[in-house]
């Protein structure tokens, strides 16, 4: 457990003793206030999706119920001046989806100078949380999740099949969205792993998928490579592409190659065109 960790697992903890009101928030926990997944699968959603769709409210309630906590101070001014530059609530309208941007927000975001993020402090505040163990399994897996960018591979009856540019990993895949795409397209999504794989074992597509055009495969290998190069992991065992990928090279680093980048969109898929650090090469640099 971090320091930020531990200090807000203090203050929650002086939260939950008896006769101590709890903040003016509606407190926790907010399960009644969680989308029920059996309504979310009869809504259309495939019972991997609802799970995680869950999971991510409950961050997204954990969130707003220690953002006005002094320990959490600095996690608030730093989502908050990404979400008023990258997502503005006038025009032009923001690229950044609301479960790219969150995923970001709760899972990537480095906390100030440490290498916490938000789901590290959720993870950590379990004891007190009390998920049940499939949320809690679902909590880590969101964690240790990240963005990544994919060859289409053609498709497998109603899946994609994708494969991790750098790594050549490849992945049978649920796009939530229903986008399908075709052959060679470039993909920057954020693949989640099945949670009952002796079941169904294809990952799950959860962002809207950003497509990339203009620049080939071997540009962005080219620019995958270059950047791991300058990365400096947190750890020395730490995967430089999963750094870079989940991390960055700044904070907002990902969040300003997607606003920088914007193509067009449909309603189903958001289209990208420039290499991140070839300023030239995006529209909006």
């Amino acid at each position: 457990m971090g320091e930020i960790g531990k200090r807000l697992h203090r203050k929650l903890t002086t939260l939950t003793r008896p006769g101590k009101k709890a903040l003016s928030l509606n407190g926790w926990p907010p399960q009644s206030l969680a989308p029920n997944r059996t309504e979310l699968i009869a809504d259309g959603l495939i019972p991997l999706h609802a799970d995680y769709v869950v999971v991510q409210y409950l961050s997204s309630y954990f969130a707003e119920f220690v953002s006005q906590l002094p320990e959490m101070r600095t996690y608030t001014n730093e989502v908050g001046f990404a979400e008023n530059e990258y997502r503005p609530s006038g025009p032009p309208m923001s690229p950044l989806t609301s479960s790219f941007f969150t995923c970001w927000a709760f899972f990537d975001h480095q906390i100030g100078k440490t290498d916490e993020t938000l789901a590290d402090c959720f993870i950590a505040a379990n004891d007190l949380i009390g998920l049940d163990p499939t949320q809690f399994d679902t909590l880590k897996k969101m964690s240790q999740s990240r963005m990544g960018i994919y060859e289409h591979q053609g498709m497998e009856r109603d899946h994609v099949r994708l494969r991790e540019l750098i790594t050549d990993r490849e992945f049978i895949c649920h796009s939530v969205t229903g986008y399908h795409g075709k052959m060679g397209e470039l993909w920057y999504v954020r693949l989640l792993p099945p949670l009952l794989p002796e079941i169904a074992n294809h990952h799950l597509i959860f962002t809207t998928p950003y497509v990339l055009l203009g620049q080939s495969k071997e540009d962005w290998t080219a620019y995958l490579n270059r950047s791991m190069r300058r990365q400096s992991p947190s750890s020395e065992t730490c995967d430089p592409l999963h750094a870079l990928l989940k991390f960055g090279t700044t904070k907002n680093h990902w969040n300003e190659f997607v606003f920088l980048a914007y193509h067009h969109y449909q309603f189903d898929a958001i289209f990208l065109t420039g290499i991140p650090d070839l300023k030239a090469t995006l529209p909006h640099a």
